[in-house]
């Protein structure tokens, strides 16, 4: 049976000699994967169509499911200059890579597609990474079952002035001080970044605009995600070590 569908390639990978299997993120038939003969070898007229970020529409065939056969495509956004830059192709393949972990094949994608489309795009505009991604893992938690309650306690349900509340990943959630017992290691949050969380829990990606974050709390954002994305979804992904390696050399 012929497909046509629209799409965001999230992983490549060699196949045999000269061919490649990319995974696709699509609008409306979940997350596909689709074999491109002949794509790595020189001149072929399918090499644009294979590479990470690129947004394309994809013909082809495929019969009682599984791997499809690419027919034919075409780009509509490349993102070359997302996989042109170090810093922005470090960030989109850890997108990419959250997605295709989190999103089960066959999975209705629209919404993923949406967010994934939306964060390659600010990346791509030069929007601040650290944050785009940030807002991006909300969305992934919020849409896997694991939003982090920011209003009351989780614990006692009461509210409090914010320069009362902790995080808790464990939880999922703000914890007041008088409840902190309940997980002492509980972190401590600053009131601009607490308000900058709820931004996130209640923005959707295709809306950022140019958020101006100072780097403290930028990388006070970036602890406090790290933890909650380790803690609720427990993946250990290849594009956050590099990430972390980045880091680490200030990058």
């Amino acid at each position: 049976m012929l497909y046509r569908v629209e799409g965001i390639v999230i992983r490549s990978m060699d196949y045999g000699e000269g061919n490649a299997i990319i995974t696709l993120c699509t609008e409306n038939a979940g997350k596909i994967g689709v074999l491109v003969r002949g794509a790595k070898k020189v001149k072929s007229r399918h090499a644009a169509l294979i590479q990470p970020f690129t947004l394309g529409q994809y013909v082809f065939f495929r019969n009682n499911g599984g791997l499809g056969t690419l027919n034919s495509g075409e780009i509509i956004h490349s993102h070359h200059p997302v996989r042109e830059d170090l810093i922005k192709a470090a960030y989109g393949s850890y997108a990419c890579e959250l997605l295709d972990r989190v999103l089960h094949d066959e999975e209705t994608g629209s919404f993923w597609f949406r967010q994934l489309s939306a964060c390659l795009n600010a990346l791509e505009e030069g929007k601040e990474p650290g944050v785009t991604i940030n807002l991006f893992e909300m969305k992934v938690l919020q849409a896997a079952g694991y939003a982090p309650q920011l209003g009351a306690c989780i614990a006692c349900g009461r509210e409090k002035p914010d320069d009362e509340l902790l995080l808790s990943p464990r939880l999922g959630g703000v914890l007041c001080r008088s409840c902190r017992h309940n997980d002492p290691p509980a972190m401590e949050v600053s009131m601009r970044a607490l308000k900058l969380l709820r931004l996130f829990a209640a923005l959707d990606l295709t809306r950022l605009g140019n958020v101006d974050v100072k780097a403290s709390t930028r990388d006070e954002l970036k602890k406090i995600m790290r933890a909650f994305m380790d803690t609720q979804l427990g993946l250990r992904l290849k594009s956050q070590n590099f990430l972390d390696q980045l880091d680490k050399y200030n990058i």
